[in-house]
């Protein structure tokens, strides 16, 4: 199947209809190729593309100018992120539709919960540092 959690414990053992139930807590946060942001992956099929993650943002972090190739969404858990176009921080939304072109910073640290049916393109390279 090409849907899966990576590190879900006895997923092998899943048929293709079986409910997949995720203990969050015991997943492991992974670097992404952004310095200071690590995720937790939900659920991923990569061969489509589609993500669901959760994002952990170190203070100071910026996201490089990238471009959202399907609608993405995020809820914001805890802190806040922001660009250029505004600010959603704790308890808050916010979706982006296709084609859409932004930085991303958050000054004080995020936790987000992110869906994406295609990852983003970057425009720009990773600089390897953080705000500050």
């Amino acid at each position: 199947m090409a849907i899966e959690t990576p590190g879900l414990a006895g997923q092998e053992k899943l048929t293709e209809l079986d409910s997949r139930y995720v203990t969050v807590d015991d997943l492991t946060w992974k670097p992404t190729q952004v310095p200071g942001i690590d995720m937790k992956i939900l659920m991923q099929d990569k061969e489509a593309g589609l993500l669901t993650a959760l994002f952990r943002w170190e203070p100071n972090t910026r996201l490089p100018l990238h471009e959202h190739v399907e609608v993405e969404q995020t809820y914001v858990l805890s802190g806040s992120i922001q660009d250029d176009e505004g600010t959603v921080s704790e308890g808050n939304y916010v979706w982006r539709p296709k084609g859409n072109q932004h930085y991303a910073y958050s000054p004080n640290g995020a936790l987000v919960l992110s869906f994406f049916l295609r990852p983003n393109v970057f425009l720009e390279q990773f600089a390897g540092e953080k705000l500050e």
